[in-house]
């Protein structure tokens, strides 16, 4: 149940992401193009759910934001699942100094304050070692590098625990003593024995992406403006909480559905 609930929030989510151009031309509205006479406009046909301190469509801002926060936590949990599952692997294969130097690197990041150390390198100016800066493209490839930089050590400290377990069972002993190759070991006993807890860690990385870039937009230093994403949606509503709540509430909605649907399906996926 909880698994079916988790994916149809997702699913939801991302296909208001997918179909973010197609309702922007059945709207007819740019919500990129700020129109100062319709600041903060109730729901209508042509804005669904108003707009926002610019005149900007909100519906529009919040699929084209889906985009964004979607691709950021997903491309972030790919990346770290597949770093931390080939360090895991190898430390749990290897043992010994490689297995010590590993995990002392994995220990050595959680320990830093993850926040602060995200915010200081987030606000790196990439544009002195060549890489444009407020282009949504970059900003996105900007922020998922430096999240997967420490998103990588859960998964690596779960799949090296989860692959010494799988190594000390007497099947892969037999396989072993047969002649089987180390690289058949690791593919076909240990790898498929560890995907489970690998695609738990996974859907929590997402989770965790998706709220480490709306900090960073909200604080100015992810998505920047004019492109949309939950977290600087939110960042330009902080003053308008009181006046005009709706502004606010959709964005932090959005973020607490994806946040949400990622939890179940880890929850689902760890019942299974």
């Amino acid at each position: 149940m909880r698994l079916r609930l988790g994916l149809l929030l997702i699913g939801t989510l991302a296909l208001g992401a997918l179909g973010a151009p197609l309702a922007q031309s059945w709207l007819g509205v740019d919500p990129f193009a700020p129109d100062l006479f319709n600041r903060l406009g109730p729901p209508s046909a042509s804005n669904p759910l108003g707009t926002d301190d610019l005149g900007r469509d909100l519906l529009l801002r919040l699929l084209h934001g889906a985009r964004v926060s979607l691709a950021v936590g997903l491309a972030t949990a790919l990346t770290a699942t597949v770093i931390g599952t080939a360090i895991g692997l190898l430390a749990a294969w290897r043992g010994g100094v490689v297995d010590a130097v590993l995990m002392r690197l994995a220990d050595g990041l959680l320990a830093l304050p993850a926040l602060p150390v995200l915010v200081v390198l987030a606000a790196v100016d990439t544009g002195r070692i060549g890489l444009p800066r407020g282009e949504a493209a970059s900003d996105i490839l900007r922020i998922v590098v430096i999240l997967s930089l420490f998103g990588w050590v859960g998964v690596a400290r779960l799949a090296r625990a989860a692959a010494l377990s799988i190594l000390a069972r007497d099947y892969v002993r037999a396989a072993r003593a047969l002649g089987a190759s180390e690289a058949r070991v690791l593919l076909r006993h240990v790898a498929p024995n560890i995907a489970g807890p690998v695609a738990v860690a996974t859907a929590l990385s997402v989770a965790g992406a998706i709220l480490a870039e709306s900090a960073l937009s909200f604080l100015g230093l992810g998505i920047a403006p004019p492109a949309a994403s939950w977290g600087n949606m939110l960042a330009n509503a902080q003053d308008l909480v009181f006046s005009a709540p709706s502004v606010a509430l959709w964005p932090g909605l959005a973020i607490l559905l994806a946040v949400a649907g990622c939890t179940l399906v880890a929850d689902g996926l760890r019942q299974r």
